[in-house]
């Protein structure tokens, strides 16, 4: 069997925290910014964890996880 290969969207988006969690960028922080206010900019700006519901999937990407999506 060949050797699986990590999806590139998935390593580009996420990345894993010394823990082990997944980090992702917050959504919404790319245009359209003149009529959200400073504080919400701000709060978008950070990194989050990764919801554990979909973390299985994203480390099966990653191929951190095992079996299937």
């Amino acid at each position: 069997m060949p050797k699986m290969k990590t999806n590139s969207s998935a390593k580009k988006r996420f990345s894993l925290t010394g823990t082990g969690k997944i980090k992702r960028k917050q959504a919404f922080k790319n245009h359209i910014l003149t009529k959200k206010s400073k504080k919400r900019k701000e709060k978008l700006a950070g990194f989050v964890q990764v919801n554990p519901v979909d973390a299985g999937r994203v480390k099966f990407m990653l191929t951190i996880g095992k079996g299937k999506a």
